[in-house]
């Protein structure tokens, strides 16, 4: 496909006008149609291929910072259209981009840098998530893309749904809101392929029974979990719409650099230090943040937008999330996860730096060049820390979609 040889990221404009090319190829069999619109009036559109009553369900775009997932869904939807048996009593149905006003606003399409990255960075507050919204806001407050997403699961009442997300800098893993079993084995072998490695202990599921590596299974959540500060629910995002149909959800995770550090699994000699560490630079990092934005913001015109807003709520996180570093002994001791704990703590102040700083840009403000210096200083040393790589583009999607067609298969062999 002419998008992945280009070795960027492609736009929604451009994954809709493929999307519709492919619909057109052959229209026996696929239908093209918008499920709902953005809060910004964005469509939200969806390419279905092939019409059995059991159903699979891919989402890309939920994040606006993880583009890999639009290129991989047009990649599925193109080996689905190809290959006769993934049709075999099962449709296939892909939503283009679940957060297209999110994506409007994230506008690095081919980085060649951490620091290029970021420039142009943008991730919503949770509230604006569409995925995420759910588990932060009453059911009457939820955005119009999250509204349009389940009532498609509800309609299509998949056996699963894929969720295609992604990180930065790290490795590759899948979160199950139920097991898939068989599914490990081709998944590490497919990363191994593509020298991709597996965050075998990834921070956002500590504590998760691990199904093989790197592939973990969402548990109860209650007060014991590893973050109980985190003002959220993985229960009731929608993630989990689809168990009200019999249905699971898969989130694939692949990286845009990879980073060994993740893929460790001997012991931390110091775990309980290494978090109180982590959890003190967690802090003095977003308090740097925070001076800039409490001098600036007097200074900054009108109404606070959605990167002000996102930088707001990175930073509320923080307090949170460093007491629950701090608390004790973590569930997990591998260097591994440790090294998760840490490439998210670099993440987050540095996330709410880059947003902050687009909106100064904007102003012209004078704090502008000092938080690009310290932009730049970070995402620099993260790259410099991790021993950062790039995994080649083509490598990131094919290694997602494997991992997306082999959890189709696998799930439904063992969903009723």
């Amino acid at each position: 496909m002419s998008l992945l040889r280009e070795l960027r990221y492609p736009t929604v404009t451009e994954l809709e006008s493929s999307a519709r090319a492919l619909a057109a190829r052959r229209p026996a069999l696929c239908a093209f149609r918008q499920i709902g619109v953005s809060r910004a009036g964005r469509p939200l559109q969806l390419l279905s291929v092939g019409h059995a009553p059991r159903a699979v369900l891919v989402v890309a775009g939920a994040h606006a910072n993880e583009p890999t997932g639009g290129s991989t869904l047009l990649a599925v939807a193109e080996r689905v259209l190809d290959e006769r048996e993934l049709r075999t009593g099962t449709s296939w149905h892909f939503l283009l981009c679940a957060d297209p006003d999110g994506a409007s606003l994230h506008v690095t399409p081919a980085p060649r840098t951490l620091f290029d990255y970021h420039l142009g960075f943008f991730r919503p507050a949770g509230p604006e998530q569409p995925e995420w919204s759910p588990s932060v806001l009453p059911p009457d407050r939820l955005p119009p893309e999250t509204r349009a997403l389940t009532r498609v699961i509800d309609e299509l009442r998949p056996y699963l749904q894929v969720t295609l997300h992604g990180t930065d800098l790290g490795g590759s893993w899948v979160q199950l809101t139920k097991d898939v079993p068989g599914l490990a084995e081709p998944f590490a072998k497919s990363a191994a392929e593509l020298n991709i490695p597996v965050e075998t202990s990834a921070s956002d599921a500590a504590g998760w029974r691990a199904s093989g590596p790197g592939v973990r299974v969402m548990p109860d959540l209650g007060p014991d979990t590893a973050h109980p500060r985190v003002p959220d629910d993985a229960r009731h995002s929608t993630w989990y719409r689809a168990h009200r149909h019999g249905g699971l959800t898969a989130v694939v995770e692949v990286p845009m650099w990879a980073s060994d550090l993740v893929d460790d699994p001997a012991p931390h000699p110091a775990p309980e230090a290494a978090l109180g560490e982590l959890a003190r630079r967690l802090r003095r990092d977003a308090c740097q943040v925070e001076r800039i934005l409490t001098e600036a913001l007097p200074r900054l015109p009108g109404a606070e937008g959605p990167l002000l807003r996102a930088t707001r709520w990175a930073l509320d996180l923080v307090p949170g999330l460093a007491a629950d570093w701090a608390r004790g002994t973590p569930p997990d001791t591998t260097v591994a996860y440790l090294g998760s704990v840490e490439a998210f703590g670099r993440r987050l102040p540095l996330r709410a730096a880059a947003m902050l700083l687009r909106v100064l840009r904007e102003a012209d403000d004078r704090a502008a060049p000092r938080l690009e210096d310290l932009v730049a200083t970070w995402s620099g040393s993260f790259a410099e820390r991790f021993r950062a790589r790039w995994v080649p583009l083509e490598n990131q999607v094919e290694h997602q979609a494997r991992t997306v067609v082999t959890a189709a298969l696998h799930a439904r062999d063992h969903v009723t």
